[in-house]
């Protein structure tokens, strides 16, 4: 356990007892890792940044290419 944990080890040992305060303690930090997890999904990497740019520069030519179809038939 790191420091963190014993201090709420410690504290919920004063309310619930040894036991019920580790598996208390093993529940929370398990809970606070998969949340960790969870957002871990959320933050771009360097191979997501990319495939954005990838993907802008394309929509970008295909919306300039719209545009000038669109200017050649109005003239």
């Amino acid at each position: 356990m790191v420091i963190p944990e014993i201090t709420l080890y410690q504290i919920a040992k004063e309310k619930f007892g040894g036991k019920s305060a580790g598996e208390f303690v093993s529940a929370v930090k398990d809970t606070v890792d998969a949340k960790f997890k969870e957002k871990e999904s959320i933050f771009l990497t360097k191979e997501d940044k990319t495939d954005i740019i990838k993907w802008m520069f394309i929509f970008w030519v295909g919306q300039l290419a719209a545009m000038l179809a669109i200017a050649k038939l109005i003239h």
